[in-house]
């Protein structure tokens, strides 16, 4: 993503408040403007005014093959959308919130729920959670002038987007996950992996990432296959596997088509009883009514996010009592909750002028984790840095968390997984 510097998005704040007397403090990354004066003078265009009611479309999966990462992030947006109207709202007035369904990238659903979104007078939205979706929406969004904020995105290729600084996400893209599963790999004496990947960019560029890292360290790809997830079965894709005798393999897909691949594993020997198993973030999930008794034991699974801690999911399930996994809801609410500080911060609600602000609420300020004690913090004229439930999120000018933690799992006799440790590290 092509993204102003500092300098610009300062100058920008300075615009917008020049217009409501409100004072508050491409492909190609090597197009990135610099950030000199006249640089800044031609492309610090003012940003639209708000209309004082800020306004958050979500765009999550109801439908699709990432619907199990659709409950939980609708709750994480709505848990916070209810705590910061309790603590007041934004620039007086309560916040409005429209939900969408994303579908996934084999339909058109996500267009058409933009469409909507946008017609609803969305400031920012919040999704998608598939990086494949994302990038059929981005332009559309992003070129009418709204903040785009996921919380599930991962796709390395979403970093150098030409988003005019308006995309962001608050879950790490898979330069992260890969080196963690990596590093997994390595120390559990995986020195020669095989990867069945999804074709899809969340697949490939999450294979691409674990490759480097397994290369750096040591070990090896014995091979690498990539697998369509419409396929009506995957036979052909496995039985390939199984050529490469590879000392474990590492399944990067989403929930439907892994399930349908582990029991072909097994049935051609290279289930994991046979040979360990890994997964990722995108097919991590509870197994106890799809698969036999067993199969899954003793596999492992990396996936973005800190612990949320239990207050954090008792909270969830206040909003949801339905909910039986919680992947990203805690990156939902910090994306709400961002979106809101960074309105009050610029005093004016539209999708550029949060664009502008929003990586200076998250770091090299006065350290606050709720959303009431940063709002004191913001109308004393002090300058915050929201901690969120995710972790410190910490935005790059690029939009990504430069600081963030990954989950490492382990799967027991009844196919449920349980953490192991997390994993936190600057990317």
């Amino acid at each position: 993503m092509i993204r102003p510097s500092r300098t610009w998005r300062i100058a920008a704040v300075i615009g917008v408040a020049s217009l409501t007397l409100a004072a508050c403090g491409g492909d190609d990354p090597e197009e990135t403007p610099d950030a000199t004066e006249s640089e800044s003078s031609e492309s610090a265009a003012p940003a639209a005014e708000g209309d004082g009611e800020l306004v958050i479309g979500t765009l999550l999966p109801q439908t699709g093959n990432l619907t199990s990462l659709g409950p939980q992030e609708f709750a994480g947006v709505q848990l916070a959308v209810d705590e910061i109207n309790e603590a007041g709202g934004v620039l007086g007035q309560p916040v409005r919130k429209v939900d969408s369904d994303s579908g996934d990238a084999t339909t058109d659903i996500a267009s058409q729920s933009t469409d909507r979104l946008l017609s609803e007078g969305s400031d920012v939205i919040i999704g998608a959670a598939s990086s494949s979706v994302t990038k059929t929406v981005i332009d559309t969004i992003t070129g009418a002038g709204v903040l785009q904020i996921s919380p599930a995105n991962t796709d390395t290729t979403l970093t150098d987007w030409d988003d005019r600084g308006l995309y962001y996400r608050t879950a790490p893209s898979d330069v992260l996950q890969g080196a963690v599963m990596g590093d997994l790999l390595l120390s559990d004496g995986r020195v020669n992996v095989g990867l069945l990947v999804l074709d899809d960019p969340y697949g490939v560029s999450l294979a691409d990432a674990i490759t480097e890292t397994l290369e750096s360290g040591g070990g090896a790809v014995a091979g690498e296959v990539i697998y369509n997830p419409a396929a009506a079965g995957f036979s052909a894709e496995v039985t390939q596997m199984a050529g490469f005798d590879a000392d474990a393999i590492v399944l990067i897909g989403f929930i439907t088509d892994t399930a349908k691949i582990i029991p072909e594993l097994a049935a051609q020997g290279i289930g994991p009883q046979d040979v360990p198993l890994y997964l990722v973030d995108g097919n991590i999930d509870d197994y106890s009514g799809d698969l036999p008794d067993g199969l899954l034991e003793g596999s492992k699974a990396t996936t973005p996010g800190a612990d949320s801690g239990e207050e954090f999911r008792q909270r969830l399930l206040g909003v949801d009592p339905l909910l039986t996994t919680f992947s990203y809801g805690a990156e939902a609410y910090d994306a709400t909750m961002v979106a809101a500080l960074a309105a009050i911060t610029a005093e004016n609600d539209s999708g550029e002028a949060m664009g502008a602000v929003l990586a200076d609420v998250t770091r090299e300020g006065e350290k606050c984790t709720v959303f009431a004690d940063c709002v004191e913090l913001i109308e004393a004229g002090t300058d915050i840095d929201y901690d969120g439930i995710s972790g410190p999120i910490e935005f790059s000018d690029a939009g990504d968390p430069t600081d963030a933690s990954i989950g490492i799992y382990q799967y027991g006799a009844d196919n449920t997984f349980t953490n192991l440790e997390y994993v936190q590290r600057a990317i």
